[in-house]
């Protein structure tokens, strides 16, 4: 079908809230390049919003996800377990920097591995509370909803979040939000609003996704580790778009030495097929009671044959490296953008999780969501998949695959400052 015939079918079935506004359908794809239906090539600067660092339908990945539908496809492991499983969590449980021996459940989303991890928080701790940041994303669930860092478009039109849900400021220097003043923020908020001896949790994101690709310093990752410590609530790290690679290490948190409780993780965990993970202390992610943890699907035998290539192909073909490289790779052209254009600033990058801001002035730092949207808007009509993100819609970040080709990466670019040029 063409892509008009699949626009009118998307017009007429598809739910407003859930239909793409894009209009190009993919029909197939290989590493850092999408064909739509009606044959265009797109270079893709996206990856699914981070599901693809190793690239669309990386051969090994494909291979294994083929060899487990000659087996078995499901059988819900809660009835009848299978080797994928058990074997992922192994691997989690040697690779997650958690403290102590690590445990894992696995889940379908990213979602819903928070949502599980507030359940286990919880259960051992035998408190309520929660404790998020301005600018955090974790899911488009009520509890997630509740703990996002923005209010629209996720919780505009659903009514009611649950309670028992509080935030502290995150640092963001360059918009004004210190060190220190996040940590002041955070400490008013365990005496005004979550006494600490009924939080069970601190959940923040090493680097923010959604929120504009902000890391968190080390330092200010290593108080909150010693306020946990001082007060019996558990640290739990969100690496629902910063693992897997992404910032050259397997894991953002890696960077600062911290060893978080709890942590999260999905997207490229397995090249985009659907699972995501918990992973944390054995007797925190033990706490909770027999069959009160899973649902049909998670942790499907196919995820785990694609989960299990995933981390196959990170020991084997040096991906973090090549993350780094990447970083440094952007780092070079934004800074020269910078330096050119009045419109770019605040550049920055943790390996390959990289971005920088459109403002009205950099002076003032002034926002400019429109050069942002009409940046990405350029650029998709130019054949590039180009993402903005922030608390103020201003940023452009870059989460093509880690894998992508020097050439076509560099032709992305290319069309990014042609882009600039018309319109910064």
């Amino acid at each position: 079908m063409s892509n008009a015939e699949l626009n009118e079918l998307k017009r007429k079935y598809v739910a407003n809230g859930a239909a793409s506004p894009a209009t190009a359908f993919a029909d197939h794809a290989e590493n850092a390049e999408v064909w739509d239906a009606d044959g265009n090539r797109f270079i893709d600067f996206a990856g699914g919003i981070g599901v693809l660092n190793i690239g669309h339908r990386h051969p090994k990945v494909v291979a294994a996800v083929k060899a487990q539908l000659d087996k078995v496809m499901h059988t819900c492991q809660t009835v009848m377990p299978y080797e994928g499983y058990v074997r992922v969590a192994e691997k989690l449980s040697h690779l997650v920097p958690v403290r102590g021996h690590a445990k894992v459940m696995l889940a379908n989303s990213g979602a819903e591995a928070l949502e599980n991890a507030v359940k286990i928080a919880r259960a051992a701790t035998g408190r309520a509370n929660v404790i998020c940041f301005d600018g955090g994303y974790h899911g488009r669930t009520f509890f997630t909803m509740a703990m996002n860092g923005k209010v629209a478009p996720y919780q505009t039109d659903f009514g009611p979040m649950p309670g028992t849900v509080f935030r502290a400021p995150y640092p963001v220097d360059y918009h004004g939000v210190s060190e220190d003043e996040a940590l002041r923020g955070l400490m008013m908020a365990l005496k005004t609003d979550a006494g600490p001896s009924n939080t069970a949790a601190i959940i923040l994101e090493p680097v923010l996704g959604e929120g504009g690709f902000y890391p968190a310093p080390a330092s200010f990752l290593k108080k909150i580790r010693d306020i946990c410590d001082e007060h019996g609530i558990l640290m739990i790290i969100d690496e629902v778009q910063s693992g897997f690679g992404r910032t050259g290490k397997m894991f953002a948190i890696e960077h600062s030495g911290v060893e978080p409780d709890i942590m999260t993780m999905a997207k490229s965990m397995a090249d985009g097929m659907p699972i995501s993970a918990v992973v944390g202390t054995d007797t925190i992610m033990d706490a909770s009671g027999p069959n009160s943890l899973g649902g049909t699907y998670t942790g499907s035998p196919t995820a785990c044959a694609a989960a299990l290539a995933v981390m196959e192909v990170f020991e084997k073909e040096n991906v973090l490296e090549k993350s780094q490289a990447l970083g440094d790779k952007l780092a070079k052209h934004f800074n020269q953008w910078q330096a050119r254009y009045e419109s770019v600033a605040n550049v920055r990058h943790m390996g390959a999780m990289a971005a920088f801001e459109l403002v009205a002035d950099k002076t003032t730092r002034a926002p400019n969501a429109e050069l942002a949207s009409a940046l990405c808007k350029k650029a998709r009509e130019e054949g590039l998949i180009l993402l903005s993100c922030g608390m103020y819609g201003n940023t452009i970040r870059f989460l093509m695959p880690i894998t992508i080709e020097d050439d076509v990466l560099n032709e992305g670019l290319d069309i990014i400052e042609s882009c600039l040029e018309s319109l910064a």
